[in-house]
């Protein structure tokens, strides 16, 4: 069995959907995964807390698994330390949370929608999958970064990968990944409509206007939301099944090192469907 350590700041619906679809997986018999505890950085009753009943509905699905739910509050940690240093405090916060979650043992760690970066010591000492709404030879930054990236270079595919944690963030390198075109089909509309845009006003100025909404923009990013969950679950599934290992912060399959990324992408789509 794979024991999971999830690491999440609970902000949201997304939070427990990735929850629940790991453990609806288990408790059917279709993942052979335990979860061995649940880690946020965030106790709940700070006082500056914008997300208190979201991250409570959170918290109570945890302990409804019956579930060890771990906590540290990144707000009430140190705060000295984090106006002089924040550097030095990631460090002094990564060894907080070893020493709550160095009790568990547990296989492979998953960030699970966790806002805050991990220390170097951390990433060394666990094995940890970030995912990362690019493919692994795409864009880097957040989703929108990525989004308009791909955008202003009239791109071909989009995709979604999981990466392991390292010392340089969002730079570990993809285990797993899935893709997906984005031209052909209603995706041509949207590009042409796009390139009229551009060709008037400029990129900056569409997005500027229109950010997120602009539909080519939101197609993209509904297209890839919504591979997400299955990746992570897929992924996960390699992992539980042992066909796939994690050495030295290589992906190994078979007792040999794998070349490059595994694409799930038939995985993935055969669950949309």
């Amino acid at each position: 069995m794979l024991r999971l350590g999830w690491f999440s700041t609970g902000r949201g619906p997304g939070s427990r959907n990735l929850l629940k679809a790991v453990m609806d997986r288990k408790e059917s018999g279709d993942l052979d995964v335990e979860i061995a505890f649940v880690f946020c950085n965030w106790d709940n009753d700070e006082e500056d807390n914008p997300k208190r009943e979201q991250r409570e509905l959170f918290f109570d699905m945890v302990r409804g698994y019956g579930i060890p739910l771990v906590t540290a509050s990144w707000k009430k940690f140190r705060p000295d330390l984090w106006n002089e240093d924040q550097a030095a405090w990631r460090d002094e916060y990564g060894k907080l949370l070893r020493e709550l979650t160095g009790r568990y043992e547990f296989d492979l760690g998953i960030l699970a929608g966790y806002m805050l970066w991990m220390d170097d010591e951390t990433c060394r000492q666990y094995d940890m999958l970030n995912l990362h709404p690019a493919l692994p030879d795409g864009p880097k930054g957040t989703w929108q970064e990525v989004i308009w990236q791909l955008i202003s270079e009239g791109a071909t595919r989009q995709g979604i990968m999981m990466h392991i944690c390292t010392e340089e963030w969002d730079r570990g390198a993809a285990l797993t990944y899935c893709g997906f075109d984005i031209r052909g089909g209603d995706y041509d509309t949207l590009w042409e409509s796009m390139d009229k845009k551009v060709a008037e006003s400029g990129l900056d100025a569409v997005k500027a206007s229109e950010g997120a909404d602009e539909p080519l923009f939101r197609r993209i990013r509904e297209d890839g939301a919504r591979r997400e969950l299955p990746l992570i679950v897929a992924t996960i599934r390699e992992f539980a099944e042992g066909r796939v290992c994690i050495r030295g912060k290589r992906l190994y399959s078979g007792g040999e090192p794998l070349e490059g990324p595994y694409d799930l992408s038939a995985q993935v789509d055969g669950s949309l469907e």
